[in-house]
């Protein structure tokens, strides 16, 4: 049996009069691929660049309608921009494939830093029942290849309930679910990110103000990954706790921010959520303190939402509290 030549030149030689005898056999196929005009790469979305803080709202504060007109997802997010937003939070992620997601932002031009699913309210990490826990797995597995496919960089989640259990129990639930998704995060480069709220976890729901963020640093700082950390609600905790210090607590492990107006005095003393800028909460201590940490990233407004107009007002708002 004869042996294939090891000559390198040869077989070069050989591979080069083969694609030459196929241009010449084949000339009108040469013709049509040399006139084709080469398909445009697609756009990259980015936001604006040296911004300190970025500015942006949760989709679902978008509205779905104008009139009669049921609006597409890339006209949603296309409000925004016309607001004057530097982006969007995908709140509404549980809704969308990750194909549906990318494929807005190419349309719109507008810019996902972050993946939600409200899901997780019921589908909790610290839930005893073990089908719960992988539904919460699964769904923030889905928010983390949206983000990724959209173009962001983190899922925002809640980890779990205070009544699912004892705290040290359920925290070790919640822990051992969201260390199987690391490995995801790390992949896609989306951070993890907790959001204090007001879940009965990290705090006490009953004792009085004035109560550190200790618990949830402590909590962050279990899974020694930089894929763990906060998505700090300003206004969230501001019943519990100074903001400004939450931050300066919370450090370099402050990656993103939701924003909210919180008043102690209302309601007889009780509380409630203000628009931003209103209410009691102090926000030159706020600007102070992220400041003192060397804050650079995006913070997205968490209130009633609307149409362009609305969404002017919230931005206005935020660029106001944060004296921008």
């Amino acid at each position: 049996m004869q042996q294939p030549s090891s000559d390198p030149t040869i077989s070069r030689r050989h591979l080069l009069s083969v694609g030459a005898a196929a241009a010449i056999t084949l000339p009108g196929l040469a013709k049509a691929q040399d006139e084709k005009p080469a398909p445009a790469a697609p756009e990259i979305v980015t936001p604006p660049e040296g911004k300190q803080i970025l500015l942006s709202v949760k989709l679902g504060m978008i509205t779905k309608k104008i009139g009669d007109q049921k609006l597409t997802l890339a006209q949603r997010l296309g409000l925004a921009a016309e607001a004057g937003l530097d982006g969007v939070d995908f709140d509404e992620a549980g809704a969308y494939t990750a194909e549906e997601a990318r494929a807005a932002v190419a349309e719109s031009g507008v810019f996902v830093h972050n993946a939600i699913n409200h899901a997780h309210w019921k589908q909790r990490l610290t839930s005893p029942d073990a089908a719960t826990r992988q539904a919460g797995h699964e769904n923030i597995a889905h928010c983390i290849r949206v983000s990724h496919a959209a173009g962001g960089n983190g899922v925002l989640i809640v980890v779990g309930g205070g009544g699912d259990g004892p705290a040290a129990e359920i925290e070790e639930r919640a822990r051992q679910e969201i260390k199987k998704l690391i490995p995801l995060a790390a992949a896609l480069g989306q951070p993890i990110l907790f959001e204090n709220v007001w879940n009965k976890m990290f705090y006490d729901h009953d004792a009085p103000p004035e109560q550190s963020a200790e618990r949830h640093t402590q909590f962050i700082d279990s899974f020694n990954s930089p894929w763990v950390g906060q998505y700090f609600d300003i206004g969230n905790h501001w019943k519990y706790g100074q903001p400004g210090e939450w931050i300066r607590q919370l450090g370099r492990r402050c990656v993103k921010l939701d924003v909210k107006g919180f008043s102690r005095a209302a309601n007889d003393g009780k509380g409630s959520f203000t628009e931003i800028g209103a209410g009691d909460l102090p926000w030159n201590d706020v600007q102070k303190a992220l400041s003192d940490i060397g804050f650079t990233g995006w913070a997205t407004a968490e209130v009633g939402g609307g149409d362009t107009k609305r969404l002017k007002i919230v931005r206005e708002q935020m660029e106001k509290a944060f004296g921008m």
